[in-house]
């Protein structure tokens, strides 16, 4: 096989047919990408210093021909509604927004009426007439407004089209449609006008209507030749996609009745070995091209430069790049991306989120929700460069869900440049919101490194974006009339459609990532080809045009057949001079980027070369044996001396029973001191409601302490329940909304679980209880020594409720989950600390433990009472052998205790036993 690229060959043309007028030869190719291959395939056929001939793309030199500029989708749709405003009549004209809907894909129509040189009143008359067949049934009395308006907007059609066409052209601007009719018209004119020019076309496939009359007419004037690539084994299958259309020139051109048909080579049918290979997923794909050019770089099998690494997918890309190895080095990605997944458009997308959010809030207060406040705060875009973990941190912790635009900067005073532009207000008008989002964008681009190729690739993001923004700026200067915040956003989530990244880099250094497009004309010896699903690659059936397929057919538009056999031509091109070929597909038929294997695929399997290794394999990402592993940490001397730090300063009962519970997590919470993570709470959470329930039960109590309880005494705690909770939600749940949705309920809840409990305390002190609280959220503390134990260890904790009711002490510990009886009562001690249902007994036995030498000669009982089984009332540990029932805590329940208690310290304390977690 013959290492000869096709720009290898045209360079060896260009050096023996044009050397003496290579000043007057302009070589047109598909697009710009391949000018620099051909600059460098010519440099190495020379010896000598020469003038390059001039290369340019099909279609700079089609508006060369017609000297018109080219304008972007963006502009064109402002001019088209610019337009669409003067013809139609005030009543029936809509909104930028509605019309962006169906402009965008009329505007493609008009451009391929025009690309294929067609009339339009024709095309267009004859979709009305479609539609007038469609509606023949209805009777003229029964058409309704809206019916008629939809006819009406057929029959303006051919209006639009033509007032379009003559306001663009009347400004010496176009669309590619335009350029290239109004090329067309222009050629006796532009041949005249050549001189001594020679055209030479390379590496065409696919050409419109408007292009092959250009060439055939340059050609017939005897200023320019035109070479294929084209394979015999695609040209001379009749049923062949990827050589259907040259086919047609072949077989159509009068040129070629009596000349030769260059150039047809024989490459596909040598030798080339092809790996399908099908993985789950896209990221799976990614991982896997990973690991080939980890695998060829190893070997090293390949220069990269001789790679190309096609993406099927441009979603594919950032997975790809996070899982190329760092071996790689140089690479090039030339491809467009689209703008809806660009990270600088995401941040945008949260601002305009934010912001009108913030504008449509009750009255003139600007108000921002706090999700929409961390969105931004925590974009990798902002993170970095905004100094705002200080103000994250407050929003946490003090419970903000609504916070004025004013607090925002009142709680960060030292604030970034960034920072202020993040939330300047959003009224003073559209041009101000975009010069805004201008000046944020550069900022965040000054901060991007170049040197780093990650933040290179960040910087490509943030640029694109940036420019969309300022010709927003230059669109909305001349367009006064649509100055609304939601308007705005409208154009702005439209016109990010349209907006793809272009990267740019050093094309002929390093692993070549590119797009399906940007692989023509370029050869590569080995090629890795991701997304070959149905769907993805050929791209499938969607047309998104006004134009019905049989009316296509017709006319000689092209459909997805046409589509079709572009893609088709295109991959087997790529696969036409390479040595190497990898096609990874998705096997996963469902799912948002599922689809079933690509025909191409299947075409290579059945229409298989003699001399094609094919060898198919499915990578699913390995199964472990065991599912999970559990966690297992040694005690190590660190841990040991945090331990005995713990012993000293004191085990809580709740400490005690975390370890029960899971080792691991004792381990994290209290040997690590790992918090849980402090997040805004939008709805109160259970445990944030207990501890309003108990914070308010202790400030009505607190003031009784050391009297006994009256009648009158509970009466009056209920008149204050109210104003109480109120003030424990606003210390607990500090700047939280109270009053709405589901916090009101939960107020009303805590409200009430007050109200039972107290209704509870007057019932028995009017059935005649005596009490006296001695106690309300006290800490205990209390020194076990043991022989068996390493060292002596502090029990200590807060205990809700002490009192002496009927000459009884009472230890009370409230819970506002549900619990019964059950759960307090013990029949065996063995089961104490290995039986996590028992983590209640433990706890209140280790307040019973703790108050012990408190006690001057009276009966104790401790236990629980439930907010959600009051009716149950206290719920007393109980010791419960046979029928035999022991309430108080006496002596035999002590020294039980203690030593179930001593059994699980030194477990605790055990350097030789591992924490394990459990699961």
């Amino acid at each position: 096989m013959t290492n000869a690229t096709f720009l290898d060959k045209i360079a060896q043309t260009i050096i023996d047919n044009y050397s003496d007028k290579l000043s007057d030869l302009i070589v047109v190719l598909p697009n710009k990408r391949a000018k620099v291959f051909l600059i460098e395939a010519l440099k190495n056929k020379v010896e000598n210093t020469i003038f390059s001939p001039q290369i340019i793309s099909i279609e700079e030199f089609v508006q060369d021909i017609a000297d018109i500029r080219s304008i972007d989708s963006i502009e064109l749709l402002f001019e088209f509604y610019e337009v669409y405003l003067s013809v139609t009549d005030i009543q029936h004209q809509q909104t930028f927004e509605l019309f962006a809907n169906w402009a965008k894909t009329l505007l493609q129509d008009f451009n391929e009426i025009d690309r294929y040189l067609l009339d339009p009143k024709h095309v267009l008359s004859y979709l009305k007439d479609i539609e007038d067949i469609k509606k023949w049934g209805i009777e003229v009395e029964n058409k309704t407004k809206l019916l008629e308006n939809y006819i009406d907007f057929w029959k303006l059609l051919p209006n639009y089209y033509e007032s379009l066409y003559n306001h663009l052209l009347q400004k010496g601007i176009g669309y590619q449609g335009l350029i290239y009719r109004q090329a067309v018209e222009n050629l006796n004119h532009f041949s005249n006008s050549i001189g001594e020019k020679q055209f030479l076309f390379a590496g065409f496939n696919a050409l419109n209507a408007s292009e092959e009359k250009i060439v055939q007419h340059l050609i017939a004037s005897d200023c320019a030749k035109i070479y294929w690539d084209v394979d015999s084994v695609f040209l001379n299958d009749p049923y062949h996609d990827a050589g259907l259309f040259v086919r047609r020139f072949k077989e159509s051109w009068k040129y070629y009745k009596t000349n030769p048909f260059e150039w047809i080579v024989n490459d596909f049918s040598q030798s080339k070995n092809i790996k399908i290979i099908g993985t789950p997923k896209t990221i799976g794909q990614a991982k896997i091209a990973g690991s080939i050019i980890e695998k060829l770089i190893e070997e090293d099998a390949i220069s990269l430069n001789k790679t190309a690494l096609v993406l099927g997918e441009e979603n594919l890309l950032v997975p790809l790049l996070y899982a190329l190895p760092s071996t790689v080095g140089a690479l090039n990605i030339t491809m467009g991306y689209s703008g809806k997944n660009n990270p600088a458009q995401i941040l945008i997308a949260k601002l305009f989120k934010m912001h009108t959010n913030a504008l449509s809030r009750s009255g003139d207060s600007y108000v921002f929700y706090y999700k929409d406040v961390l969105d931004i705060l925590t974009h990798p875009l902002v993170e970095p460069y905004a100094n705002t973990s200080k103000l994250v941190n407050i929003i946490h912790q003090n419970n903000y869900t609504f916070i004025t635009h004013k607090k925002v900067l009142e709680l960060n005073d030292n604030p970034s440049e960034l920072f202020v532009l993040l939330f300047q207000k959003w009224d003073n008008g559209s041009i101000s919101i975009l010069e805004t989002l201008s000046n944020l964008l550069l900022i965040i681009k000054s901060k991007l490194n170049n040197d780093n190729e990650e933040e290179k690739i960040t910087k490509a993001f943030v640029y694109s974006i940036f420019k969309i923004i300022n010709k927003l700026i230059n669109y909305y200067s001349q367009h006064h009339h649509i100055d609304k915040i939601e308007t705005l956003h409208a154009i702005y989530k439209q016109i990010i459609d349209l907006a793809e990244v272009s990267f740019e880099g050093e094309p002929l250094n390093g692993l070549q990532i590119m797009g399906v497009l940007e692989s023509r004309v370029l050869d590569f010896e080995t090629v890795i080809v991701t997304s070959m699903n149905e769907g993805k690659f050929p791209a499938g059936k969607s047309m998104n045009s006004f134009i019905p397929y049989d009316v296509k057919r017709e006319l000689g538009l092209p459909t997805f057949k046409e589509k079709d056999a572009i893609y088709t031509y295109h991959f087997y091109h790529l696969l036409q001079r390479a040595k190497n070929i990898y096609l990874l597909y998705n096997t996963e038929s469902e799912g948002l980027d599922g689809g079933e294997k690509s025909r191409f695929i299947t075409q290579l399997e059945v229409e298989k070369q003699p001399n094609h290794t094919l060898t198919h394999e499915i990578r699913n990402s390995e199964v472990p044996l065991i599912a999970y592993e559990p966690i297992v940490i040694p005690k190590s001397e660190k841990a040991m001396m945090r331990l005995r730090e713990i012993a000293e300063k004191g085990f809580s009962p709740s400490a005690l029973t975390s370890y029960i519970r899971n080792p691991i997590q004792f381990y994290f919470q209290k040997v690590l001191r790992i918090s849980e993570v402090e997040e805004v709470e939008e709805n109160i959470a259970l445990n944030t409601l207990g501890t309003i329930i108990h914070g308010t039960l202790e400030a009505l109590y607190l003031p009784l302490i050391g009297k006994f309880l009256t009648v009158d005494d509970i009466k009056n705690c209920i008149k204050l329940i109210d104003e109480e909770v109120l003030k424990q939600f606003k210390e607990v749940y500090k700047e939280g909304e109270v009053k709405k949705g589901r916090n009101l309920l939960a107020f009303e809840v805590a409200k009430r679980n007050v109200y039972n409990f107290l209704k509870l305390e007057l019932k028995e002190i009017e059935d005649g209880d005596a009490v006296k609280i001695i106690a309300l959220e006290k800490t205990y503390e209390r020194i076990l020594e043991h022989p068996s134990l390493p060292f002596p260890v502090l029990i200590k904790g807060n205990v809700d409720r002490i009192e002496i009711r009927n000459g009884k002490i009472r230890i009370i510990d409230y819970k506002t989950g549900k619990v019964e009886a059950r759960d307090v009562t013990l029949k065996q001690w063995n089961k104490l600390t290995s039986d996590i249902k028992s983590d209640k007994i433990i706890q209140v036995l280790a307040y019973a433990f703790m108050y012990e030498p408190h006690l001057q000669d009276q009966e104790m009982e401790v236990g629980i009472l439930s907010f959600k089984n009051l009716k149950a009332g206290f719920m007393p540990f109980n010791f419960k052998v046979d029928k035999m029932e022991t309430a108080v805590i006496n002596e035999d329940i002590s020294v039980n205790y203690i030593e179930q208690l001593v059994l699980l310290l030194n477990e605790i304390l055990d350097k030789d036993i591992v924490f394990e977690e459990k699961i």
